[in-house]
């Protein structure tokens, strides 16, 4: 469910937030299911217990999970969520037209460029 690249740049407790945020915005992990517990986490990644407690503390604070007092994490609506980050993607993605236009760069490419990075990107995410 969850690896770690030790020899990325990014902080453990990072990875563990950006690879929850996607599993739950997928709908991988719906709506009320059960967290892995800090403890069998930390266990099965070999990894401080403490790393994974800030990383669940993050998505806590974000709306990604809930804590219920001696039962666990469990995963959030993610609904509102998902659509607020389609929503500031589309915001970014306009912003970029708006500067490719400034450039001169036409629509054609644009949608050639999106044609050949979609699917190449795609197989990429499928070996992560």
């Amino acid at each position: 469910m969850i690896s770690i690249d030790y020899q990325s740049r990014l902080p453990l407790y990072e990875q563990i937030v950006r690879r929850f945020q996607t599993l739950i915005l997928k709908g991988v992990l719906p709506a009320d299911s059960q967290m892995p517990s800090v403890r069998s986490l930390a266990v099965e990644l070999s990894i401080n217990p403490n790393t994974i407690q800030k990383a669940y503390s993050i998505l806590e604070q974000e709306g990604y999970i809930y804590p219920i007092k001696g039962r666990g994490n469990y995963v959030a609506d993610s609904r509102g969520l998902l659509r607020q980050k389609k929503e500031a993607l589309f915001s970014d993605i306009k912003k970029y037209i708006r500067y490719g236009r400034d450039l001169g760069i036409k629509r054609a490419e644009f949608i050639t460029l999106i044609d050949e990075l979609y699917p190449r990107l795609q197989k990429e995410d499928d070996y992560d």
